[in-house]
């Protein structure tokens, strides 16, 4: 398990853009698969993108394809979150998680979570 850290959150007009990172520790990070998922009040944990090991492969919902580049450095065992043209809707906390390499992108598969930051996107 590695030890995961948001941050980049904030509060964001409509339209606007916001860089999420996630810093791990552990000297195991290029091993894991990293995602990122968000909560918004009332409603389920929702999957956003997902990258791999190697950084080659992402894959991102529909409901953010085209406005979300998820990224990695395994250099500085960080992930990032590009988020361009926020929309209300898009308002949750925003969580990092880690899967093991060579794994499904399933939830199930997640093992190690961050403590999540707050993106909010004001109309």
């Amino acid at each position: 398990q590695v030890q995961l850290v948001e941050a980049g959150g904030g509060l964001v007009q409509a339209g606007g853009s916001l860089r999420l990172s996630c810093a791990a520790s552990g000297r195991t990070f290029s091993s894991y698969a990293m995602g990122w998922f968000r909560q918004a009040p009332g409603k389920e944990r929702e999957f956003v993108a997902d990258i791999s090991s190697s950084g080659i492969s992402t894959y991102y919902a529909d409901v953010v394809k085209g406005r979300f580049t998820i990224s990695r450095d395994n250099a500085k065992n960080t992930v990032y979150l590009q988020m361009n043209s926020l929309k209300p809707e898009d308002t949750a906390v925003y969580y990092c998680a880690a899967r093991p390499r060579f794994t499904l992108s399933s939830m199930n598969n997640y093992s190690c979570w961050g403590q999540g930051t707050q993106v909010t996107v004001s109309s």
